[in-house]
């Protein structure tokens, strides 16, 4: 594993404190706040907000979200929270009488509250794993899946006692049996390793104020492309293919806007949210570093000084 420096300057803290509780929400560095500054000076100044900028700055997000879910940019949905990413997933998976959702004991309730409410409308039932004392939180998930299985709605790691679960297994195990899995990430993106190729989740979603370290009230939803044709929870313009050309907007369509983007939350294009977000994800990628040497390269190179590709920061 990579180490990096340390960041604390990047921090409005204190010296005598000395946080570690991301888990809980993270603190919000220099880059990820003057993003939020930047985005919302849009607002104070709206003749500066173009119209492109309502679908530029949310593919931005986007596309960086990809990234570190290890993904496309096409197979991700901009989200306000996990219970309305898993809703998502819940109105478009199938559940029948009889069939089971897996879920863990204690559970954090956003990825159990939606499958409860399915299970009674459809007469399928929850199964509550216990965790193995001795094995762990895995195998008792393998276990627990069976033929009956149709969804496991699971974290990567156990909210309350970090107890890792091993998903590249628990995904195959799934789809031997044909059930779909169904993660909630916020617990360990950003913090963790995510191997999208080897767990192939039917849908898997993070909030971005944890260890994403962005702000609240956004997340990033990863959409399986055999489901991406499937009902979005809102009906909103902007989903809608062509809504780039506000010229058009009453020439109403019925196809959507590619991938993943269908399920686009309403009101996405919020600057501050988007840019903020997109900051704090490109500071654990690296992105955002690069960026600052190639701009920093481009200033040099343009007054002579130096070559930008032997430049070293």
């Amino acid at each position: 594993m990579t180490m990096i420096k340390n960041q604390r300057q990047r921090f409005d803290m204190p010296r005598d404190v000395h946080y570690l509780n991301c888990a809980y929400m993270s603190p919000l560095s220099d880059t990820v706040r003057a993003a939020l500054s930047a985005g919302a000076a849009k607002k104070t100044q709206p003749w500066t907000y173009k119209s492109d900028e309502f679908f530029s700055l949310a593919e931005g997000f986007r596309d960086s979200a990809a990234t570190l879910m290890g993904t496309q940019a096409d197979n991700i949905a901009i989200v306000s929270s996990v219970s309305y990413a898993l809703a998502i997933a819940a109105k478009n998976l199938p559940l029948a009488a009889g069939q089971s959702v897996i879920v863990l004991t204690d559970q954090f309730p956003s990825n159990l509250y939606i499958w409860r409410e399915r299970a009674a409308e459809t007469g399928a039932h929850i199964i509550t794993v216990q965790r193995d004392a001795a094995l762990g939180w895995t195998a008792a998930v393998l276990d627990a899946i069976g033929p009956d299985t149709a969804i496991a709605a699971l974290p990567h790691n156990h909210w309350a006692d970090g107890g890792l679960l091993d998903l590249a297994a628990i995904g195959e195990k799934c789809r031997s049996v044909g059930a779909a899995l169904v993660l909630d990430l916020t617990q360990s993106l950003g913090a963790m390793p995510f191997d999208m190729a080897a767990v192939r989740p039917d849908f898997c979603v993070s909030a971005c104020y944890k260890w994403m370290m962005g702000p609240y009230g956004i997340g990033a939803l990863y959409v399986a492309p055999k489901y991406q044709d499937g009902a979005p929870i809102e009906h909103g313009w902007a989903n809608r293919a062509g809504a780039q050309d506000f010229s058009r907007l009453t020439d109403y369509r019925v196809d959507f806007q590619s991938g993943a983007r269908r399920f686009d939350m309403g009101e996405k294009s919020n600057p501050p949210l988007l840019m903020a977000a997109k900051a704090g994800i490109d500071a654990l990628t690296g992105r955002g570093r690069r960026v600052e040497v190639e701009r920093k390269a481009a200033q040099i190179f343009s007054v002579g000084r130096a070559n930008p590709v032997t430049l070293m920061l």
